[in-house]
């Protein structure tokens, strides 16, 4: 079949993902070592399950740089979700899906008869998808550049005399072996098969008979014995025998699949294989949305200024939906010089949540994806590193505490002014003087590059470090201190404070013992 034109209007090819000449920052080698720490790694398998191959994984992990190529996927975003686009290109994308299984399939099938049969409904497949699509596209008011130029391609396509030749062709070939009608007679182990001549036809009576006895739904007692599509030997002789009665129809189809073997336009199959990152992310966040948790189209661009209005963990969210919890939003903001968030408060009161939500957010930015909040600012940056604390390896020859030493210095050392590092519960497996030195000291070299950083520490002095530094802490409940609010607000760091409601709510403040031990 004559292919058309598969580039736009500039002469650069047709692609949803990138915008003209742009192709981002290349792919990456495996899952980056902040996947883990953020969860992101979770949500990237849940979006790949069920896809044909591992683009939806590679593209999430690809960053985008150029704020003119993540609006371009912004948009591409925007349109998918304006009215009923989403619904109707998931429905296109499917139907591909399944001409590709019919070509699989014919593959495995020794009759060529049947193999042509099963070519022909894969073609008439195409199409059906193809037009209703360009039917999709034309109505929807796109503002996107990449679905526009798509939807130049297409019309232009369909208008095309080769296209037109097939679709015509098709519908023609449907209808000629829908025209066939055949006669099988079975006397024992012999076959007969003739042309029909009028014959009584027996199949509607005998259904009609049977109707009257119907009762309902009833369970099927029916064996398969076969998988799909296979055809028995006999079957495969019976069509055979059609064939040779047939010449003229089958002959005709043969010629038509000799023509239409490569009937798949590149540029078609490239758009149903790029969507499905868009496909996959909408399908992801849908129970989210679904339950009046809010996503947004952040800016992105300089390091001041950076926000998100109540925004979440999109990982966490997902598995609090499905189990039926709540979910629990926060702000978070970067005035002017402010560079460094420094996060202090009670265990598993929602800190390590925060610094995910923060690592979160700017990666999803950063690949053109809405993000958790109501609206969001977030930075573009070079490299994003993460450390988070975890449980000693016995397996190593070194000791939890030069585990965070060797960590937080390989993350120093190859950060920038514009990389962003969230490091989480360092140093906590020592003591206090040594964990506020050591932190004191990583801060001070965040500070000296004017990165963006969120820095979790049970060590309170570090929140007010400097004039860079804001410091969050994560809150109780006023009248039930060992109850989490997992809200993280803007405040001094305080743990003497909490302490002392600890205190009060136990009855063991010294003005308690006091009164009990007497003067």
């Amino acid at each position: 079949m004559t292919r058309i034109a598969t580039h736009d209007a500039t002469g650069s090819p047709l692609t949803l993902l990138f915008p003209p000449g742009g192709y981002g920052d290349g792919a990456v080698e495996g899952v980056p070592a902040f996947a883990a720490d953020l969860n992101l790694d979770q949500a990237a398998a849940d979006m790949a399950k069920g896809q044909e191959d591992d683009l939806v994984g590679s593209l999430f992990y690809r960053q985008l740089r150029d704020p003119a190529a993540i609006a371009f996927r912004q948009q591409v975003f925007l349109d998918l979700e304006r009215g009923s686009l989403f619904q109707e290109v998931s429905a296109f994308v499917e139907q591909l899906r399944r001409v590709r299984a019919h070509l699989v399939a014919l593959q495995k099938m020794p009759d060529r008869h049947h193999r042509n049969g099963w070519h022909l409904d894969a073609v008439a497949l195409y199409c059906d998808a193809v037009r209703a699509l360009a039917g999709h596209l034309r109505a929807a008011p796109l503002e996107s550049g990449a679905l526009q130029a798509f939807r130049a391609h297409l019309e232009g396509y369909l208008a095309s005399a080769a296209y037109s030749e097939m679709e015509a062709e098709t519908r023609s070939q449907k209808s000629a072996l829908a025209a066939v009608r055949y006669c099988v007679r079975i006397h024992g182990t012999r076959v007969e098969v003739s042309r029909y001549e009028g014959e009584a036809d027996f199949s509607a009576e005998v259904l009609d008979t049977f109707e009257r006895f119907k009762q309902g739904a009833a369970k099927d007692y029916r064996v398969a014995y076969r998988g799909w599509p296979g055809m028995y030997h006999v079957s495969e002789q019976i069509l055979g025998l059609v064939a040779r009665l047939f010449p003229e129809e089958f002959g005709s189809l043969d010629d038509y699949c000799a023509r239409h073997q490569d009937f798949y336009d590149p540029s078609i199959r490239e758009f149903e294989r790029e969507v499905q990152f868009y496909l996959a992310y909408l399908e992801y966040v849908h129970p989210i949305r679904a339950a009046g948790l809010p996503l947004c189209y952040p800016e992105v661009g300089e390091r001041a200024g950076v926000f998100a209005l109540a925004t979440f963990d999109l990982a966490l969210a997902r598995k609090l939906v499905k189990e039926g919890k709540p979910v629990v939003t926060n702000d978070l903001r970067l005035d002017g010089a402010e560079r460094v968030i420094v996060v202090t408060g009670p265990n598993q009161g929602g800190k390590t949540t925060f610094a995910r939500t923060f690592g979160q957010l700017h990666h999803l930015a950063s690949i053109g994806c809405p993000v958790p909040g109501t609206a969001a600012h977030l930075a573009r940056f070079d490299r994003l590193f993460t450390h988070f604390g975890r449980e000693e390896d016995l397996g190593t020859m070194t000791g939890k505490l030069e585990e965070d030493l060797l960590a937080v210095r390989d993350i120093l050392l190859h950060a920038t002014p514009d990389s962003i590092v969230v490091m989480n519960e360092a140093f906590s497996s020592t003591a206090l003087h040594d964990a506020a030195f050591l932190g004191a000291r990583a801060l001070e070299k965040m500070v000296r590059l004017d990165l963006l950083a969120v820095y979790v520490t049970f060590v309170d002095e570090l929140a007010s470090f400097g004039p860079s530094i804001v410091s969050m802490v994560s809150t109780v409940v006023p009248d039930d201190p060992a109850q989490r609010t997992f809200k993280v607000v803007r405040a001094p760091a305080d743990g003497l404070a909490y302490a002392m409601a600890i205190a009060e709510k136990h009855g063991v403040t010294y003005g308690r013992l006091r009164e009990r031990v007497g003067p």
